[in-house]
């Protein structure tokens, strides 16, 4: 497995267990629906939250939530429209970004994120 995948898998594992000791349950993860991918889907009380995990070794080039472009969020929005159609979802959602940096390690969670884009 390539270096970025290995660390892009690091990072989710981090973030699904930031979420996890902070009150949320994971419903899924790599969740996928044509050309989109949502890291982790996850519940805390009536909010569900579309998590993109952003992971990089430094900040040397720029901080790892930059990298969430137009482009990704509407295709995390096709994704979670998708998602809530089939689950029936009836809850309030919002698009958040998990931005990890390994060195030094720094974790920044980041709600309300972005706007659905279609």
């Amino acid at each position: 497995m390539a270096q970025h995948n290995e660390t892009g898998n690091e990072g989710e594992e981090m973030a699904a267990l930031f979420l996890i000791k902070n009150g949320y349950g994971i419903l899924a993860r790599n969740f996928r629906y044509k050309k989109s991918e949502i890291d982790i889907i996850a519940q805390k009380d009536k909010t569900i939250a579309f998590v993109e995990v952003k992971t990089r070794t430094t900040t040397f080039f720029q901080e790892p939530e930059l990298s969430v472009t137009r482009s990704k969020q509407k295709q995390i929005t096709l994704g979670a429209n998708f998602y809530i159609q089939e689950n029936d979802i009836d809850l309030d959602i919002r698009f958040d970004i998990v931005a990890i940096t390994l060195s030094p390690y720094k974790l920044n969670h980041i709600e309300d994120a972005f706007y659905p884009l279609v």
